[in-house]
């Protein structure tokens, strides 16, 4: 990235993700899942003042299958994360790498007036925020 270049999180992050229920088991939720290169699956809000969650594909690994667990008799809220730490679509991407390596994430939902509107990952941000800028 050329000094002084700022870059954005809504200049890299997807903006096609899965937005589940977590009432859903976790074979449904993988069945009806269309965006899984986001590596994650984001659970609404039940009402207005619930927050987001999240289940990495790799929570399903290690919570479902590494447990030896049926997909089709976990729930999505047994296993998802929540509330979520996300971003907001205007950081710029550095400072979003920081909150990453602070907080031990590799990627977080961007939220904009309590709505989802895309994922960011550290592939994002290094992928199409650095090397698209070298």
């Amino acid at each position: 990235m050329k000094h002084g270049e700022l870059v954005r999180v809504k200049d890299v992050m997807k903006t096609e993700f899965d937005l589940i229920q977590g009432i859903e088991t976790v074979a449904d939720a993988l069945r009806k899942a269309k965006h899984l290169e986001t590596e994650c699956l984001l659970v609404d809000r039940r009402h207005d003042d619930d927050e987001y969650g999240i289940v990495l594909l790799s929570d399903i690994a290690k919570r479902v299958l590494g447990a030896d667990k049926a997909a089709d008799r976990v729930n999505v809220y047994e296993i998802m994360s929540k509330p979520v730490i996300s971003v907001h679509p205007d950081m710029d991407i550095r400072y979003c790498a920081r909150l990453f390596e602070r907080f031990g994430m590799a990627l977080a939902p961007v939220v904009k007036n309590r709505t989802v509107s895309g994922v960011v990952s550290y592939r994002d941000i290094v992928l199409r925020g650095l090397r698209d800028k070298l």
